[in-house]
């Protein structure tokens, strides 16, 4: 039997990515207190969180972007020589910090502590419009596949057919850029360096030949 005008797939993967400047930041903020009554405990956190509320929104940051992210209460206990001793109550209040113009983000986590905040757990850069972002490095990725198929066709002399017939995206998690630390004290000015967001696309493609 004679075969030879059927075509043949080729099977290809593309990717692409774009580097970019985050430019909201997300910030998570504990206040922690401790003391053998609980209810002393809950007050004083509450005094110190109020505080730290109102210096934020003193910096220009909106009540709505200020959100109460987990608030725990539990008891302490000391071990020694087998013993168990309770030590009081830790109450821990958190809360997330969304804002824009991360240059910001030093004097932000500085006037945290400087009110009350005695522990940073974690800060988040993201991007706004990043489908954006993302509709480029998709566009670079077809391209990446297209490319490596004339390639591969020129290298072996195939007669691609240039035009795809079969292109899948590839779904990846969106990028955010992480840094965690605990934070007791201010300095001068906290240096924070965000660095870039790479967004990423990939696609399989199927090519005739």
């Amino acid at each position: 039997m004679y075969y030879a005008h059927l075509s043949r797939l080729m099977t290809v993967t593309g990717n692409g990515s774009i580097s970019v400047e985050p430019n909201i930041a997300h910030i998570q903020l504990e206040v922690v207190t401790e003391n053998t009554q609980l209810s002393q405990a809950q007050q004083e956190n509450a005094d110190k969180m109020n505080q730290v509320i109102r210096a934020l929104t003193q910096l220009g940051i909106p009540n709505e972007d200020i959100q109460t992210t987990a608030f725990n209460i539990q008891p302490m206990y000391d071990f020694a020589d087998g013993k168990q001793t309770f030590r009081g109550y830790e109450v821990v209040n958190t809360i997330t910090v969304q804002f824009k113009g991360i240059d910001q983000t030093g004097t932000v986590i500085d006037t945290a502590i400087q009110n009350g905040v005695n522990r940073v757990s974690n800060i988040q850069f993201t991007i706004e419009n990043e489908q954006v972002y993302y509709q480029r490095a998709l566009s670079a990725a077809l391209i990446n596949a297209s490319e490596k198929a004339q390639t591969i066709a020129r290298t072996m002399q195939l007669n691609l057919d240039p035009i795809p017939v079969k292109i899948v995206e590839i779904m990846n998690e969106s990028p955010i850029a992480y840094k965690t630390f605990a934070a007791v004290e201010a300095s001068a000015t906290t240096p924070i360096e965000p660095g870039q967001i790479v967004i990423r696309a990939a696609v399989e493609t199927q090519f005739r030949y």
